[in-house]
């Protein structure tokens, strides 16, 4: 009787033992299938980046897309380890291809039970993808506070704080007195007393800035067909003239265009009529006394237009004061295929609508992005913001002296709080913030940078690129 009690314990045992061998077993064969498929699945995306590359033109429109399109992984020493089927999805503005969605669902052939799905974007890099992208020197003031990567083709002195890393395309710089530096000495291509110091790099490969330079007569013709164009005696949405023609706004810095952004993917559009002037020093050549025309005096409501959802392009061959409440993706250009080139103001305050990456700005002047002189005492501008050949700043103004501001302007002299989010890409030396002697002067006391990572790797159409090269962003699991 014990012998048979002993018996059953040990059938028993040796089944429970058995049936976990079975199933580890099963366990193991079912992490490798799963492994062999997400290795099929990445090198269906590799092989589909393989196939655009071979196929450039259909980046230029998205046609020639093959989707679904399969891919079998062979094995080196022969045979075959699965098969992905990829998808693919070309992201259109205006008829042009921003970028390529791909999905790629990967089958190993031990076990096509198991799938992995991967995806990624295929696209050019972008200047969103950077807090400050610099052609010039350039000085960070200790009041500064910047998050995302902070770059400049010159030598940079940094005081303030970086979150992120700080890169020159210099070994050494002449850092003279409008820098700080008296008499005027050679520094590293970052040096300061910023707190940040292990995230400073130097030399590096130089930014082409010629290569970001946007194409104003395509951008002009997409909006005169299919989104909204500005021109200087009317205004079309996708190809319609709107209202009758007025009287001229462009090629003068002394009037232009005034559009409000507004919540409901709407734009109200006023032709500045009349401007004031005030003295001003400019930050890309502090010394000299310039007479700017950013204060509005009269203006003239044109009308309000909808944003062509299909081309979110504006297209203002005039000088623009921009403000409000942005609600989808668009694209504003201030240029003219002349010789005048415009620069767009910064008039008030620029929000999103939503703060989960469906909004989004990118203003590009074909010479400066500013900020005026009546501007909010604490001011908030979100977007991608590209000073094409001029600069992004806050120039130099005065209450004393020959060049004095009108005394009604007096108390905006001196301004408290400017928050970025978002990119800031200037041809030369950005300026918000002027001291006199050691002590502020003018502009704003304190200046807050943050790069918005949403629109690192989708911004708005047509935003500049970083790079010529196209490369996958966004891979991820599903």
């Amino acid at each position: 009787m014990l012998v048979l009690v002993f018996m059953g314990i040990f059938v028993f045992l040796l089944g429970t033992i058995l049936s976990y061998v079975l199933m580890q077993g099963r366990y193991g064969r079912a992490l490798y299938a799963r492994e062999q498929a997400v290795n099929v699945a990445e090198g269906g995306l590799e092989y589909y980046r393989w196939f655009l590359a071979h196929n450039p033109s259909i980046m230029t429109n998205g046609v020639g897309l093959v989707s679904p399109a399969t891919y079998t992984a062979s094995d080196p020493e022969g045979g075959s380890v699965g098969t992905a089927t990829i998808t693919a999805t070309a992201n259109l503005a205006c008829g042009a291809a921003q970028s390529i969605d791909i999905t790629s669902v990967g089958r190993a052939d031990v076990n096509a039970l198991y799938t992995r799905t991967l995806s990624a974007r295929y696209m050019r890099p972008s200047v969103s993808e950077y807090s400050n992208l610099l052609n010039a020197n350039v000085w960070a003031g200790a009041d500064r506070n910047i998050t995302g990567p902070y770059f400049s083709n010159g030598g940079i002195r940094m005081d303030g704080t970086n979150n992120s890393t700080v890169t020159s395309a210099v070994s050494t710089w002449s850092c003279d007195s409008s820098f700080g530096c008296s008499p005027t000495q050679s520094k590293a291509g970052v040096w300061g007393a910023g707190t940040g110091s292990s995230l400073w790099s130097f030399p590096a490969s130089s930014f082409d800035f010629t290569g970001i330079a946007t194409n104003f007569g395509t951008l002009k013709t997409y909006a005169q067909t299919s989104g909204i164009l500005l021109d200087t005696t009317l205004v079309k949405v996708g190809g319609v003239q709107q209202g009758g023609s007025f009287s001229s706004v462009g090629g003068t810095d002394q009037r232009g265009y005034h559009v409000v952004m507004r919540s409901d993917n709407t734009i109200d559009v006023y032709r500045v009529t009349g401007t004031s002037a005030a003295d001003s020093q400019h930050s890309n050549n502090p010394g000299v006394w310039y007479s700017d025309y950013h204060t509005i005096t009269t203006q003239v409501y044109v009308g309000r237009y909808t944003i062509p959802p299909g081309c979110p392009v504006i297209y203002a061959q005039a000088k623009v004061w921009l403000e409000g409440v942005v609600a989808n993706k668009v694209t504003l250009v201030a240029a003219d295929t002349g010789a005048f080139t415009p620069d767009i103001i910064l008039q008030n305050n620029i929000t999103y609508a939503s703060g989960t990456g469906t909004s989004g700005l990118t203003a590009i002047a074909e010479r400066s992005v500013l900020i005026p002189l009546v501007s909010p005492d604490t001011m908030t501008v979100r977007g991608i913001f590209v000073a094409q050949t001029g600069y992004l700043g806050r120039n130099y103004y005065t209450t004393s002296g020959s060049h004095e501001v009108p005394s009604a302007y007096d108390s905006y002299v001196n301004q408290t709080l400017l928050t970025t989010i978002g990119t800031v890409v200037s041809n030369g030396r950005i300026g918000t913030k002027w001291t006199c002697s050691g002590v502020f002067c003018s502009g704003y006391n304190n200046r807050v940078d943050t790069y918005d990572r949403l629109l690192a790797f989708s911004p708005p159409p047509f935003t500049p690129s970083s790079s010529p090269d196209f490369k996958l962003v966004l891979w991820r699991e599903q």
